[in-house]
């Protein structure tokens, strides 16, 4: 292999994987010794230990990673755990989750990793609390918890997950009168569910529907006063509803309201992606980055394809009211997902893949300008947000089949 291979991450990641599934252990270690290593590098390897039976071999290396843990290296870190059934690991296990920040409890992928891995401990409390945190459950999060019920005998329990799973596909058709039927039949005989509640309120706000959405919020400040998190999440979705609509005055009496009853405000929007080896973060009307200005001219020229394409900006995923000298375009265009991807184009003019990870849900107008992005620009593009994986095809179509 020519040397200059070895600066390439994803080449030797991919190799140290290679390596560890025909199980040549010692080949995969002289690599990872030699290359420069990223999280990715240490997830292979623990992951390569425990499929090699080296489970010992692998806790040693999670207590050597150098790494500032951010969500990446949690999912990663919490598969590898999930992995190893064994006193270590539990405890290492559970260490993991009390240190983990507050602000990576609203992602998806950890928590669905974090669960995995406390079923697989027997933990099904804590993995049950972990569900009820994720107000945002995909298909992953309901399998997941499916199978860790199957895993420690508990298949009863696996109708409460149905019926999260039902409600949720119900709101994402806008079959709300359904849903709703569906929540009462199942608290005739179990206990109320906050998530159910916030699966009808999301649908609510993809539809606009600000007395659906105050039905739901109210019933959840009723039903729920000491779940925090949840009646923020569902302000949030509340206070979007009346955004939508362009009713900005009660928008922000909701936000003012929020403040003062549950006393935290609105998590910010980030984007990472990576380009030649470079993670770079992103917030909304970043001006922060080395070379600002051609990232705006990128984001400027790729609107302008998008209005040749028939793209029309949707006011109603601005969720403020319009500052001086902003428009419509400027403020949907400057979301940090959006400024991620001119930046990819701006470090290579034609490049074959890219991807983004966001610590939100993508809103529905970046959705709908990626779809034509990776259409116009013949490039797929990869976004990960805090709700599914996003796969847009050259062909303009998602994976997700604009259920999200």
């Amino acid at each position: 292999m020519p040397k200059t291979f070895l600066n390439d991450d994803i080449l030797m990641n991919s190799a140290i994987n290679i390596l560890m599934r025909f199980g040549d252990v010692t080949s995969a270690e002289h690599f990872f010794q030699i290359i420069k290593k990223n999280i990715i590098t240490y997830g292979a390897m623990m992951n390569g230990y425990v499929q090699n039976n080296k489970c010992d071999k692998a806790l040693d290396l999670f207590e050597e990673v150098p790494f500032k843990r951010n969500d990446v290296s949690y999912t990663i870190i919490f598969n590898a755990r999930a992995r190893i059934s064994n006193d270590r690991a539990t405890k290492i296990g559970r260490k993991l989750l009390g240190e983990m920040p507050k602000n990576l409890e609203t992602n998806n992928y950890i928590q669905n990793s974090a669960i995995d891995m406390l079923m697989r401990f027997g933990g099904v409390e804590s993995a049950e609390k972990r569900f009820q945190m994720i107000q945002k459950k995909n298909i992953i999060t309901y399998g997941t918890m499916t199978n860790g019920y199957n895993i420690n005998s508990e298949p009863l329990k696996n109708l409460m997950v149905h019926a999260h799973e039902l409600v949720d596909y119900l709101s994402r058709l806008f079959l709300f009168d359904e849903a709703q039927q569906l929540i009462e039949d199942y608290e005739k005989s179990n206990p109320s569910c906050s998530s159910m509640y916030m699966a009808i309120l999301s649908g609510a706000r993809n539809s606009r529907d600000s007395i659906l959405s105050e039905k739901m919020y109210r019933r959840m400040k009723i039903l729920f006063p000491d779940e925090k998190e949840a009646l923020i999440s569902g302000s949030i979705l509340l206070c979007n509803v009346y955004s939508s609509l362009g009713d900005h005055e009660e928008a922000e009496d909701i936000r003012f309201n929020r403040r003062k009853e549950l006393g935290k405000k609105v998590q910010a929007g980030l984007s990472w992606t990576e380009v030649n080896g470079e993670i770079v973060q992103f917030t909304s009307h970043d001006h922060s980055h080395a070379r600002p200005k051609e990232i705006y001219a990128e984001v400027e020229c790729i609107s302008s394809e998008l209005i040749k394409h028939e793209h029309n900006y949707d006011s109603s995923w601005i969720t403020r009211p319009l500052h001086e000298n902003e428009t419509i375009e400027s403020v949907l265009c400057a979301h940090s997902e959006r400024l991620a991807i001119a930046f990819n184009f701006i470090q290579e003019t034609k490049p074959s893949f890219i991807q983004i990870m966001k610590n939100l849900r993508v809103c529905g107008d970046c959705h709908h300008a990626t779809r034509l992005i990776a259409k116009i620009r013949q490039v797929e593009i990869v976004v990960r947000d805090a709700n599914c994986i996003h796969h847009f095809s050259t062909n303009g179509t998602c994976s997700c089949q604009d259920q999200f």
